[in-house]
């Protein structure tokens, strides 16, 4: 049975189905061992990224001119979310979406040649982390109440503020920060600017590393800036260009949280299936019992109704026509299903689903923030009623 539930979808061809045994054959010799120790220090070592660099995982969509996969087919990273969630592997899979999914694509979109040639190679082969810091402590998915500041003085940038809840923040070799650049109170959209900060740069420094619920080994910082003076060097894209910046990529980064979240209900439900085959309760298999056959089928209807809006969200944007609508549907919608399978499926393993030895009591608390970051379940539903009201 649980073969049945990961068995391939019309959505991969046999390229992707080789490059998914080699994440696979990755996990197996440098992951699957050391999640619970990870989780334990609450760290993954650098070693790992690196390992992942030079399998090609982590800069799959960089330009081959800059040393990365020079892939668009998202299909790819499909896979690999999968194979992660399978694995149990969610800490490591969050940081390396950040990068992937989030990070390259500003820094590919946006650096000037020069900036490319400087840092892309490294964050393609994990030599460098890469984070972005745009939740502030006073917002969250609020981005126009954004208060970090970049002030021109002397030919410089000269940034000040605070940011946190920042994925990859301990680690991060270049932060691509979002700032307001313009003083006057009205110019809306045109009021932000990104700009990379890099490790070592004067004024500079990172927070407590904070403790959270879950992705335990997954770390997540407060970040400083005190007048860290910037060349325009580190201007990412046009003065005044960063909220349409981010507008753009918002659609990619919540498309990369539906397929995770897709993918850790699929890996919930085989845990639970082969627990509940197994495991008896008055004599028979749990699986013998109606309420079980009913829960189960429930579950893997609802996932895979899901699964067919994600992957077709997926092609869209192979195509370049993922809109933001479109995908916040597929966010809000595929990590509240996850929320509430991955919940289900620990009530069958009864006392023992609340124990960290196993994977689904770590899914259980690793699942809470997905209907969080990205922006909050609630904000999708305004953007979604706002494309369909009119309203503002």
């Amino acid at each position: 049975m649980t073969a049945d539930l990961w068995e391939r979808r019309d959505l991969f061809d046999g390229e992707h189905e080789t490059f998914r045994a080699s994440v696979r054959e990755f996990l197996a010799r440098h992951v699957v061992d050391n999640i619970e120790n990870w989780d334990k220090q609450g760290d993954v070592p650098r070693e790992v990224w690196l390992a992942a660099g030079e399998q090609g995982f982590i800069g799959l969509n960089v330009p081959e001119q800059y040393g990365g996969g020079g892939t668009e087919d998202y299909r790819f990273r499909v896979a690999m979310i999968e194979e992660f969630a399978r694995a149990s592997a969610t800490s490591l899979a969050a940081g390396f979406a950040a990068q992937t999914d989030i990070v390259l694509p500003y820094v590919f979109d946006f650096a000037t040649p020069q900036q490319g040639k400087r840092w892309l190679p490294k964050l393609a082969t994990g030599e460098y982390i890469g984070a972005i810091a745009m939740t502030e402590p006073g917002t969250g998915s609020d981005l126009q109440g954004i208060t970090t500041t970049a002030k021109r003085a002397g030919g410089e940038w000269v940034l000040n503020g605070a940011k946190t809840f920042i994925t990859n923040g301990i680690h991060a070799d270049l932060v691509v920060v979002v700032a307001r650049t313009a003083t006057n109170p009205t110019a809306g959209s045109t009021a932000f600017s990104l700009f990379v900060v890099e490790e070592g740069m004067a004024g500079f420094s990172r927070g407590r590393k904070l403790d959270k619920v879950g992705l335990r080994s997954q770390d997540t910082a407060e970040l400083f800036f005190d007048d860290v003076r910037l060349s325009d060097d580190h201007l990412l894209g046009d003065e005044g260009r960063g909220l349409p910046a981010l507008m753009s990529h918002l659609p990619l980064e919540r498309l990369s949280i539906a397929v995770t979240a897709c993918a850790g209900a699929r890996a919930a439900l085989s845990w639970t299936v082969d627990y509940v085959t197994e495991r008896k309760v008055f004599g028979q298999p749990i699986a013998q019992f109606q309420n079980t056959q009913f829960a189960v089928a429930e579950m893997v209807t609802e996932l895979d109704v899901t699964q067919a809006y994600v992957d077709n969200a997926v092609l869209k944007l192979n195509r370049g026509a993922l809109d933001p609508v479109d995908a916040a549907k597929a966010k809000w919608w595929a990590t509240e299903m996850h929320k509430r399978v991955v919940d289900r499926c620990l009530q069958f393993f009864g006392g023992y689903g609340y124990m960290l030895e196993y994977p689904i009591a770590r899914a259980y608390a690793d699942t809470r923030i997905t209907t969080i970051f990205g922006g909050t379940t609630e904000i999708m539903k305004v953007l979604i009623a706002r494309s369909v009201l009119r309203v503002r």
